[in-house]
C-alpha cells in the first residue's frame, strides 16, 4: 500500500493522490496513460470545444480507447460544461459527457478502467444522475465555497478546488488556493482536491495539510518526457517561463490563465474591437490553443499555463515522477511531526 494512500486514492483505484488535469482542447493520450500507469490518475482532454458533436464524440470515444491500450491502470475523461445564453448545456458538452457514459457502458473492458468524469467551468446537474447511473466517480471542479457545497449537495463524489493561480479555465473572482481549499475542506465532507500551483512533493504535503485528499496538475505534466502528443516548443515554453510571465485572458467559457504572447495580445484586440461574431471568436480562441499545442505556434498560438510554470525548470519522465513525488512528500510529514525536527 502506497504510504499517502487515503479515501480519494481508495476510491479511484489509484496509488498516490496525484491527478492529471484535463488539459485539451488537443489529445493528451499519453500523459494520461503514463501518469496513471505511475501510479496516479490520467485524464483523457475533450477534443476541441467547437468540433460539430458527432465528431467530436467520436474523437474522444478514439481518444479513450487508445489511453485503454497504452495502460490497464484507472483513468478520468475531463468535460468542460458550457452553456448558451438560455442556460441550456452547449451541444458539444453533452455530447463529451454523453460519449463518456457510452464508452463506459458499452464496453466491460472499459468500464473498468474509465472511472471517472471529471465536469469544469460549468456544473451539468440535468446530466447527474446520468453519470452516477453509469458507474462513474464524478469530480468537479469550482472556485468557490458556495459551488463547492452545491456540488455536494448534487450528490458530486470529489470537489476539486481550484485557485486562482491555476492555468487554463479560471474564475472571475479572484480566490487564491491557500485560502480556498481549507474553505472548501471545512465546507463539504466529500473528498477535495487542490488544484493551482502544485508541482512537487512539497507542494503536495501543504495540500494534504490544507486538508486536501490530493492534488490535481496541469502546468507540470505539460513539461514531462512524456508529452508527445504536443509540439515540444509548448513544454520549453513551460520550462523558460519567469515569475510574470502570466496573464488572464478571456477563454471559451471565462476567464483563462496562460503565457503573454502576441496570441493573447491579438486575441484582446479581437475583442475590444468587436471584429468578430460570438461564434467566429470561439472558434478562434479553439482554433489558436490547438496551434500551440499540436503545432508548436507559441508566438500566435494561446498557451494556458499557470503561475507555477515559473518554478518548473526541466523535463521529468512521469513514471519516475508520480512516484517520487509522492515519497517526497510523505517523509515531509514525516519529519514536520518529528520531535525536535527543524522546520524550514
Amino acid at each position: 500500500m502506497a504510504e499517502l494512500s487515503n479515501r480519494l486514492t481508495a476510491l479511484l483505484g489509484i496509488e498516490h493522490p496525484i491527478i492529471q488535469e484535463g488539459m485539451g482542447p488537443f489529445k493528451t493520450n499519453r500523459i494520461a496513460a503514463a501518469a496513471s500507469a505511475a501510479g496516479g490518475l490520467g485524464t483523457v482532454s475533450m477534443p476541441g470545444m467547437t468540433k460539430d458533436p458527432k465528431v467530436g464524440s467520436r474523437l474522444l470515444r478514439e481518444n479513450i480507447e487508445q489511453v485503454a491500450s497504452l495502460t490497464d491502470r484507472p483513468f478520468a475523461v475531463n468535460v468542460p460544461v458550457g452553456r448558451d445564453d438560455t442556460g441550456t448545456v452547449l451541444p458539444v458538452s453533452e455530447a463529451y459527457i454523453r460519449a463518456a457514459v457510452e464508452a463506459r457502458n458499452s464496453d466491460s473492458a472499459l468500464s473498468r478502467q474509465l472511472v471517472a468524469l471529471t465536469t469544469s467551468a460549468g456544473f451539468p446537474g440535468e446530466f447527474r444522475a446520468l453519470i452516477r447511473d453509469a458507474g462513474l466517480i464524478h469530480m468537479h471542479k469550482v472556485g468557490s465555497t458556495k459551488h463547492a457545497r452545491k456540488a455536494e449537495d448534487a450528490g458530486v463524489d470529489v470537489v476539486i478546488a481550484s485557485g486562482y493561480e491555476m492555468g487554463g479555465h479560471t474564475h472571475a473572482t479572484p480566490m487564491h488556493t491557500f485560502v480556498l481549499v481549507p474553505n472548501v475542506t471545512e465546507a463539504v465532507s466529500v473528498p477535495v482536491v487542490l488544484s493551482g500551483g502544485a508541482r512537487d512533493g512539497r507542494t503536495l504535503a501543504a495540500a494534504l495539510a490544507l486538508g486536501a485528499s490530493g492534488v490535481a496538475m496541469g502546468t507540470r505534466f505539460i513539461a514531462t518526457e512524456d508529452n508527445t502528443d504536443w509540439h515540444a516548443s509548448y513544454a520549453q515554453k513551460i520550462i523558460e517561463a519567469d515569475e510574470g510571465d502570466d496573464t488572464v485572458f478571456p477563454a471559451v467559457y471565462g476567464p483563462a490563465r496562460g503565457l503573454h504572447n502576441a496570441g493573447v495580445d491579438r486575441l484582446l484586440e479581437i475583442v475590444r474591437t468587436n471584429e468578430m461574431s460570438h461564434d467566429e471568436l470561439t472558434r478562434w480562441k479553439d482554433e489558436a490553443l490547438i496551434r500551440a499545442q499540436e503545432d508548436g505556434d507559441v508566438e500566435n498560438g494561446v498557451m494556458p499555463a499557470g503561475q507555477v510554470a515559473s518554478g518548473i525548470h526541466d523535463l521529468v519522465a512521469i513514471g519516475e515522477f508520480v512516484p517520487r513525488m509522492a515519497a517526497e512528500a510523505a517523509d515531509i510529514l514525516r519529519r514536520l511531526a518529528g520531535v525536535g525536527q527543524p522546520v524550514h
